[in-house]
């Protein structure tokens, strides 16, 4: 059974920083581009941030471009997101993704998804 799981969410303050991480298994993930997303109340699911399978091509967002790293451990089947300097605006719930067709931000083109953890962050 192939699954995604996403932990490291929490409560924290505006300026503070969280670790997220997504533990893949069910089959190796170290060919496909990794990615995060995320979703607020009453909003679409947006493109946070993409990797693709050997690291050294990362796309982000510009909402979170110079806050948020993401990277990967390919030897763990883990994908991180560092995120930094957080603001409230970056309250969401953050789901991490994979495909083989290469790293983007179009989540259409993801196949596998986890079930989200929760960021909030406060003012």
């Amino acid at each position: 059974q192939v699954q995604l799981v996403e932990s490291g969410g929490g409560l924290v303050q505006a300026g503070g920083s969280l670790r997220l991480s997504c533990a893949a298994s069910g089959r190796t993930f170290s060919r496909d581009a990794m990615a995060w997303f995320r979703q607020a109340p009453g909003k679409e699911r947006e493109f946070v941030a993409t990797i693709a399978w050997h690291g050294r091509i990362t796309y982000y967002a510009d909402s979170v471009k110079g806050r948020f790293t993401i990277s990967r451990d390919n030897a763990d089947n883990t994908v991180y997101l560092q995120m930094n300097s957080l603001k409230p605006e970056d309250t969401a719930v953050y789901y991490c993704a994979a495909t083989f067709r290469g790293p983007q931000a179009n989540a259409d083109e993801y196949v596998y998804w986890g079930q989200g953890t929760q960021v909030t962050v406060s003012s």
